[in-house]
């Protein structure tokens, strides 16, 4: 049986509450953009008053943080699939990166997550919350895992800071991606040559090199 709606508007069920304002800020995000929207517009959009939108995130980077969790999650469904497809751990790094980044940017809430030009408005959500590190770490770490498991990556480095690593790589893609085609050669040329060998197990010393 459906549930009764409070107000006629939002459901008495808290959770699915806030999925009804959070679909009404992506709405509202859409027409003005993140950074020009406040939370009188969402409460319009979501038909209640703003002190409504509040008593279900406490403030608007709550929401943002929120709905950053929502879309990001949404995309690394799709990209788990899209890696489950390559043969090793460099073509699911090169290949996986590529994908992430050039679907994350087109979204204005998940490119916060990928965008330099956004960090001002960005820091105050993802940097003190640990938002950023922590969703870049839920997507890759299981990957990383399974790598590991198959002797493809270093066994020796932490979790965490193979996370940071890929992050900061992010960065760098999406302003290359910004200006130039995704399928263009030089950016896997790039992350091979460049990002990949940090992950990769150091070689043995060949016998009687540098003799």
């Amino acid at each position: 049986m459906a549930r009764r709606k409070t107000g006629n508007v939002l459901s008495e069920d808290v959770n699915e509450a806030r999925n009804q304002i959070m679909s009404a800020a992506e709405r509202v995000f859409a027409k003005y953009g993140v950074a020009k929207t406040t939370m009188d517009d969402i409460g319009r959009e979501a038909g209640v008053s703003r002190p409504t939108v509040y008593r279900y995130f406490g403030d608007r980077d709550t929401l943002i943080s929120a709905l950053i969790e929502k879309r990001s999650r949404l995309l690394f469904t799709k990209a788990r699939k899209f890696l489950l497809n390559q043969p090793t751990f460099a073509d699911q790094f090169v290949e996986g990166l590529i994908y992430l980044v050039d679907r994350g940017r087109r979204d204005p809430l998940v490119r916060l997550l990928v965008s330099p030009e956004h960090m001002q408005l960005a820091t105050p959500i993802l940097g003190s919350s640990g938002l950023a590190a922590r969703l870049t770490a839920e997507m890759w770490e299981p990957v990383l895992d399974k790598a590991i498991e198959r002797g493809e990556i270093r066994d020796d480095l932490d979790r965490a800071k193979m996370a940071e690593w890929i992050a900061l790589v992010q960065f760098i893609l999406v302003g290359r991606l910004d200006f130039d085609r995704p399928d263009d050669p030089a950016h896997r040329e790039m992350l091979r040559t460049f990002a990949l060998p940090a992950f990769l197990p150091v070689a043995a010393p060949v016998a009687g090199a540098g003799a």
